[in-house]
Protein backbone atom coordinates (compact mmCIF):
# COMPACT_ATOMS: atom_id res chain seq x y z
CA UNK A 1 0.00 0.00 0.00
CA UNK A 2 1.30 4.00 -0.74
CA UNK A 3 3.18 5.82 1.43
CA UNK A 4 0.15 8.35 1.22
CA UNK A 5 -2.04 5.85 3.43
CA UNK A 6 -1.55 5.65 7.08
CA UNK A 7 -3.48 2.31 8.07
CA UNK A 8 -7.02 0.74 7.28
CA UNK A 9 -8.48 3.67 9.66
CA UNK A 10 -6.59 6.18 7.32
CA UNK A 11 -7.84 4.30 3.80
CA UNK A 12 -11.79 3.89 5.46
CA UNK A 13 -12.00 7.22 5.87
CA UNK A 14 -10.79 8.15 2.34
CA UNK A 15 -13.26 5.65 1.19
CA UNK A 16 -15.95 7.38 3.54
CA UNK A 17 -15.21 11.03 2.43
CA UNK A 18 -15.36 9.89 -1.60
CA UNK A 19 -18.74 8.45 -0.87
CA UNK A 20 -20.03 11.97 0.55
CA UNK A 21 -18.14 14.51 -1.37
CA UNK A 22 -19.56 14.61 -4.53
CA UNK A 23 -22.86 16.78 -5.41
CA UNK A 24 -25.39 14.76 -6.70
CA UNK A 25 -26.50 15.93 -10.81
CA UNK A 26 -29.41 17.06 -12.09
CA UNK A 27 -29.35 15.14 -15.21
CA UNK A 28 -32.26 17.24 -16.58
CA UNK A 29 -30.48 20.90 -16.12
CA UNK A 30 -26.93 19.39 -17.04
CA UNK A 31 -28.43 18.36 -20.70
CA UNK A 32 -30.17 21.42 -20.90
CA UNK A 33 -27.11 23.64 -19.72
CA UNK A 34 -24.76 21.63 -21.99
CA UNK A 35 -27.17 22.21 -24.99
CA UNK A 36 -26.81 26.21 -24.38
CA UNK A 37 -23.88 26.18 -25.69
CA UNK A 38 -24.57 24.98 -29.02
CA UNK A 39 -26.64 27.78 -29.71
CA UNK A 40 -24.22 30.76 -29.40
CA UNK A 41 -23.35 32.90 -32.36
CA UNK A 42 -19.54 32.70 -33.44
CA UNK A 43 -18.30 35.17 -36.36
CA UNK A 44 -16.42 33.90 -39.09
CA UNK A 45 -12.91 35.91 -37.72
CA UNK A 46 -13.72 33.84 -34.11
CA UNK A 47 -14.48 31.01 -36.19
CA UNK A 48 -11.25 30.74 -37.83
CA UNK A 49 -9.16 31.39 -34.50
CA UNK A 50 -11.15 28.83 -32.62
CA UNK A 51 -10.59 26.32 -35.13
CA UNK A 52 -7.14 26.57 -35.03
CA UNK A 53 -6.87 26.59 -31.86
CA UNK A 54 -8.61 23.17 -31.83
CA UNK A 55 -6.43 21.92 -34.45
CA UNK A 56 -3.62 23.10 -31.54
CA UNK A 57 -5.57 20.67 -28.55
CA UNK A 58 -6.14 17.42 -30.79
CA UNK A 59 -4.34 14.29 -29.51
CA UNK A 60 -4.02 12.22 -32.86
CA UNK A 61 -4.52 8.59 -32.26
CA UNK A 62 -4.25 5.18 -33.34
CA UNK A 63 -4.92 2.23 -31.09
CA UNK A 64 -5.31 -0.31 -33.41
CA UNK A 65 -4.62 -3.81 -33.91
CA UNK A 66 -2.60 -3.31 -37.04
CA UNK A 67 -0.71 -0.28 -35.83
CA UNK A 68 2.94 -0.50 -36.94
CA UNK A 69 6.32 1.75 -36.77
CA UNK A 70 5.13 3.33 -40.51
CA UNK A 71 1.61 4.37 -39.52
CA UNK A 72 3.07 5.75 -36.50
CA UNK A 73 5.78 7.57 -38.43
CA UNK A 74 3.06 8.96 -41.01
CA UNK A 75 0.97 10.31 -37.90
CA UNK A 76 3.94 11.94 -36.59
CA UNK A 77 4.00 13.60 -39.70
CA UNK A 78 1.18 14.40 -39.94
CA UNK A 79 0.68 16.27 -36.13
CA UNK A 80 3.81 18.01 -36.98
CA UNK A 81 2.41 19.46 -40.77
CA UNK A 82 -1.37 19.28 -40.86
CA UNK A 83 -1.78 20.70 -44.03
CA UNK A 84 1.40 20.88 -46.14
CA UNK A 85 -0.66 23.54 -47.97
CA UNK A 86 -0.87 25.80 -45.05
CA UNK A 87 2.41 26.29 -42.86
CA UNK A 88 0.70 28.97 -40.66
CA UNK A 89 -1.03 26.28 -39.03
CA UNK A 90 -0.49 25.16 -35.41
CA UNK A 91 0.91 21.74 -34.87
CA UNK A 92 -1.24 19.58 -32.81
CA UNK A 93 -0.70 18.49 -29.19
CA UNK A 94 0.47 15.30 -28.95
CA UNK A 95 0.59 11.91 -30.80
CA UNK A 96 -1.09 9.11 -29.20
CA UNK A 97 -0.27 5.17 -29.22
CA UNK A 98 0.36 1.80 -27.90
CA UNK A 99 3.25 1.52 -25.50
CA UNK A 100 5.39 -0.43 -28.02
CA UNK A 101 5.06 2.39 -30.40
CA UNK A 102 6.52 4.93 -28.02
CA UNK A 103 10.40 4.89 -28.95
CA UNK A 104 9.72 5.42 -32.66
CA UNK A 105 7.17 8.69 -32.04
CA UNK A 106 9.69 10.23 -29.83
CA UNK A 107 12.45 9.82 -32.62
CA UNK A 108 10.36 11.36 -35.27
CA UNK A 109 8.86 14.19 -33.23
CA UNK A 110 12.41 15.03 -31.54
CA UNK A 111 12.68 18.51 -31.76
CA UNK A 112 9.28 19.45 -32.54
CA UNK A 113 7.46 20.34 -29.08
CA UNK A 114 4.40 17.69 -30.03
CA UNK A 115 4.39 15.68 -27.23
CA UNK A 116 4.11 11.68 -27.19
CA UNK A 117 1.31 10.20 -25.34
CA UNK A 118 0.72 6.34 -24.66
CA UNK A 119 -2.24 4.23 -23.21
CA UNK A 120 -1.44 2.11 -20.64
CA UNK A 121 -2.45 0.05 -17.99
CA UNK A 122 -4.28 -2.08 -19.31
CA UNK A 123 -5.99 -0.34 -22.32
CA UNK A 124 -9.09 -0.32 -22.51
CA UNK A 125 -10.51 -3.00 -20.20
CA UNK A 126 -8.19 -1.90 -17.11
CA UNK A 127 -8.48 -5.51 -15.97
CA UNK A 128 -4.99 -6.48 -16.06
CA UNK A 129 -3.45 -7.26 -12.93
CA UNK A 130 -2.02 -3.80 -11.26
CA UNK A 131 1.45 -5.15 -11.29
CA UNK A 132 0.85 -5.31 -15.07
CA UNK A 133 -0.64 -2.72 -15.57
CA UNK A 134 2.04 -0.51 -13.47
CA UNK A 135 5.06 -2.26 -15.13
CA UNK A 136 2.78 -1.25 -18.67
CA UNK A 137 3.19 2.62 -17.38
CA UNK A 138 6.56 2.19 -16.50
CA UNK A 139 7.92 0.77 -19.71
CA UNK A 140 6.14 3.63 -21.87
CA UNK A 141 7.43 6.28 -19.34
CA UNK A 142 11.30 4.63 -20.18
CA UNK A 143 10.85 4.92 -23.45
CA UNK A 144 9.96 8.43 -23.68
CA UNK A 145 6.28 8.98 -23.18
CA UNK A 146 5.43 12.33 -22.10
CA UNK A 147 1.57 11.84 -21.22
CA UNK A 148 -0.03 8.78 -19.84
CA UNK A 149 -3.56 7.85 -20.82
CA UNK A 150 -5.02 5.18 -17.93
CA UNK A 151 -8.43 3.87 -17.76
CA UNK A 152 -9.67 3.05 -14.01
CA UNK A 153 -10.99 -0.72 -13.27
CA UNK A 154 -14.66 0.26 -13.79
CA UNK A 155 -16.07 -2.77 -11.97
CA UNK A 156 -14.16 -1.99 -9.10
CA UNK A 157 -15.60 2.05 -9.09
CA UNK A 158 -19.11 0.36 -9.90
CA UNK A 159 -18.83 -2.16 -6.77
CA UNK A 160 -18.38 1.03 -4.84
CA UNK A 161 -14.56 0.10 -4.25
CA UNK A 162 -13.96 3.32 -4.45
CA UNK A 163 -10.80 3.26 -2.67
CA UNK A 164 -8.76 0.64 -4.56
CA UNK A 165 -9.80 2.52 -7.11
CA UNK A 166 -8.29 5.50 -5.85
CA UNK A 167 -5.38 3.51 -5.10
CA UNK A 168 -4.63 2.67 -8.37
CA UNK A 169 -4.76 5.93 -9.52
CA UNK A 170 -2.23 6.88 -7.17
CA UNK A 171 0.18 3.91 -7.63
CA UNK A 172 -0.28 4.95 -11.49
CA UNK A 173 0.71 7.92 -10.94
CA UNK A 174 4.08 7.20 -8.72
CA UNK A 175 4.57 5.08 -11.62
CA UNK A 176 4.43 8.04 -14.13
CA UNK A 177 7.16 9.85 -12.66
CA UNK A 178 7.96 12.95 -14.96
CA UNK A 179 5.17 12.77 -17.36
CA UNK A 180 1.58 13.91 -16.92
CA UNK A 181 -1.04 11.39 -16.19
CA UNK A 182 -4.40 11.38 -18.23
CA UNK A 183 -7.06 9.11 -16.03
CA UNK A 184 -9.68 7.71 -18.39
CA UNK A 185 -13.03 7.09 -16.76
CA UNK A 186 -15.06 5.50 -19.49
CA UNK A 187 -17.98 7.77 -18.79
CA UNK A 188 -19.83 5.04 -21.20
CA UNK A 189 -20.17 2.23 -18.60
CA UNK A 190 -20.58 4.30 -15.07
CA UNK A 191 -24.12 4.58 -16.40
CA UNK A 192 -25.02 7.84 -14.33
CA UNK A 193 -23.82 11.92 -14.67
CA UNK A 194 -24.05 11.10 -10.48
CA UNK A 195 -20.86 8.53 -10.83
CA UNK A 196 -18.96 10.70 -13.38
CA UNK A 197 -18.87 13.34 -10.59
CA UNK A 198 -17.85 10.67 -8.15
CA UNK A 199 -15.81 9.32 -10.39
CA UNK A 200 -13.95 12.48 -11.79
CA UNK A 201 -13.88 13.64 -7.80
CA UNK A 202 -12.11 10.65 -6.81
CA UNK A 203 -9.32 10.66 -9.84
CA UNK A 204 -8.91 14.88 -9.14
CA UNK A 205 -8.20 14.19 -5.43
CA UNK A 206 -6.10 10.77 -5.96
CA UNK A 207 -3.45 12.23 -8.44
CA UNK A 208 -3.37 15.28 -5.65
CA UNK A 209 -2.46 13.31 -3.20
CA UNK A 210 0.79 11.79 -4.72
CA UNK A 211 2.00 15.38 -4.36
CA UNK A 212 3.49 15.37 -7.69
CA UNK A 213 3.83 18.83 -9.04
CA UNK A 214 4.84 19.56 -12.83
CA UNK A 215 6.14 22.49 -13.80
CA UNK A 216 4.26 23.11 -17.51
CA UNK A 217 0.86 21.82 -17.70
CA UNK A 218 -1.39 20.01 -15.58
CA UNK A 219 -2.78 15.83 -15.35
CA UNK A 220 -6.01 15.51 -16.61
CA UNK A 221 -9.00 13.46 -16.28
CA UNK A 222 -10.72 12.03 -19.72
CA UNK A 223 -14.27 10.99 -21.02
CA UNK A 224 -13.41 7.53 -23.07
CA UNK A 225 -11.02 4.96 -24.48
CA UNK A 226 -13.19 5.68 -27.20
CA UNK A 227 -13.67 1.75 -27.47
CA UNK A 228 -16.96 2.54 -25.85
CA UNK A 229 -20.47 3.91 -26.76
CA UNK A 230 -21.40 6.35 -25.61
CA UNK A 231 -17.72 8.54 -25.60
CA UNK A 232 -18.00 11.73 -25.14
CA UNK A 233 -21.12 13.47 -24.54
CA UNK A 234 -21.41 17.16 -23.89
CA UNK A 235 -23.50 16.63 -20.67
CA UNK A 236 -20.62 14.13 -19.57
CA UNK A 237 -18.12 17.06 -20.37
CA UNK A 238 -20.08 19.37 -18.61
CA UNK A 239 -20.15 17.81 -15.44
CA UNK A 240 -16.40 16.67 -15.05
CA UNK A 241 -15.46 20.62 -15.99
CA UNK A 242 -18.03 21.49 -12.87
CA UNK A 243 -15.58 19.15 -11.30
CA UNK A 244 -12.17 20.28 -12.24
CA UNK A 245 -13.90 24.04 -11.34
CA UNK A 246 -14.77 22.99 -8.00
CA UNK A 247 -11.52 21.82 -7.03
CA UNK A 248 -9.57 24.86 -8.85
CA UNK A 249 -11.93 26.75 -6.22
CA UNK A 250 -11.07 24.87 -3.22
CA UNK A 251 -7.72 23.99 -3.94
CA UNK A 252 -6.01 26.61 -6.47
CA UNK A 253 -5.20 23.41 -8.33
CA UNK A 254 -5.25 23.06 -11.94
CA UNK A 255 -6.65 19.80 -13.64
CA UNK A 256 -6.85 19.16 -17.32
CA UNK A 257 -9.77 17.69 -19.20
CA UNK A 258 -9.98 15.56 -22.23
CA UNK A 259 -13.36 14.52 -24.12
CA UNK A 260 -12.40 11.71 -26.22
CA UNK A 261 -13.99 9.55 -28.68
CA UNK A 262 -17.86 10.75 -31.10
CA UNK A 263 -16.40 14.02 -31.72
CA UNK A 264 -15.85 14.76 -35.49
CA UNK A 265 -16.62 17.49 -36.64
CA UNK A 266 -15.53 21.48 -36.32
CA UNK A 267 -18.77 22.66 -35.14
CA UNK A 268 -19.02 19.98 -32.29
CA UNK A 269 -15.44 21.61 -31.74
CA UNK A 270 -16.48 25.07 -30.93
CA UNK A 271 -19.74 23.97 -29.37
CA UNK A 272 -16.67 22.48 -26.84
CA UNK A 273 -14.74 25.25 -26.59
CA UNK A 274 -17.64 27.20 -26.10
CA UNK A 275 -18.50 25.47 -22.97
CA UNK A 276 -14.82 25.48 -21.44
CA UNK A 277 -14.78 28.96 -21.75
CA UNK A 278 -17.89 29.40 -19.90
CA UNK A 279 -17.54 26.90 -17.43
CA UNK A 280 -13.41 27.21 -16.80
CA UNK A 281 -12.34 30.83 -17.60
CA UNK A 282 -10.07 31.86 -20.83
CA UNK A 283 -7.28 30.27 -18.89
CA UNK A 284 -8.48 27.00 -20.01
CA UNK A 285 -8.15 27.48 -23.47
CA UNK A 286 -4.83 26.11 -24.20
CA UNK A 287 -3.27 22.42 -24.58
CA UNK A 288 -1.64 22.43 -21.52
CA UNK A 289 -5.36 22.38 -20.32
CA UNK A 290 -8.09 21.01 -22.62
CA UNK A 291 -7.78 18.54 -25.48
CA UNK A 292 -9.90 16.71 -28.18
CA UNK A 293 -8.81 12.96 -28.10
CA UNK A 294 -10.54 12.90 -31.97
CA UNK A 295 -8.62 12.22 -34.88
CA UNK A 296 -11.51 12.41 -37.01
CA UNK A 297 -12.08 15.57 -35.80
CA UNK A 298 -8.22 17.18 -36.99
CA UNK A 299 -9.51 16.46 -41.00
CA UNK A 300 -12.42 18.07 -40.78
CA UNK A 301 -11.29 20.94 -38.62
CA UNK A 302 -8.76 21.19 -41.85
CA UNK A 303 -11.22 20.95 -44.31
CA UNK A 304 -13.42 24.03 -42.63
CA UNK A 305 -9.83 25.86 -42.87
CA UNK A 306 -9.08 25.40 -45.93
CA UNK A 307 -12.69 26.43 -46.63
CA UNK A 308 -12.37 29.64 -44.78
CA UNK A 309 -8.78 30.31 -46.67
CA UNK A 310 -10.16 29.43 -50.54
CA UNK A 311 -13.66 29.12 -50.83
CA UNK A 312 -13.15 25.21 -51.87
CA UNK A 313 -13.44 22.46 -49.61
CA UNK A 314 -11.00 19.61 -50.01
CA UNK A 315 -11.84 16.32 -51.33
CA UNK A 316 -11.75 12.93 -48.89
CA UNK A 317 -8.74 12.07 -50.98
CA UNK A 318 -6.74 15.13 -50.26
CA UNK A 319 -6.45 14.45 -46.34
CA UNK A 320 -4.45 11.61 -44.86
CA UNK A 321 -6.18 9.23 -42.77
CA UNK A 322 -3.60 9.59 -40.13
Amino acid sequence: MGWWCEGGAARRALESKMRTDSPRVDSVMAGERAASFTKRSIKSSAKASGLRLALSMVDLTTLEGKDSPEKARSLCGKAMVPDPEDRTLPKVAAVCVYPNLVRECVTALRGSGVKVASVATGFPSGQYPLEVRLEDVRRAVEAGADEIDMVINRGAFLAGRYDEVAEEIRQTKVACGRAHLKVILETGELETLDNVRRASDLAIRAMSEVGVRHEHGADFIKTSTGKVQPAATMPVTLVMLEAIRDWYERTGERVGMKPAGGIRTAKQALHYLVMVKETLGDEWLTPDLFRFGASALCNDILRQLRWMRTGVYASGYDQSES
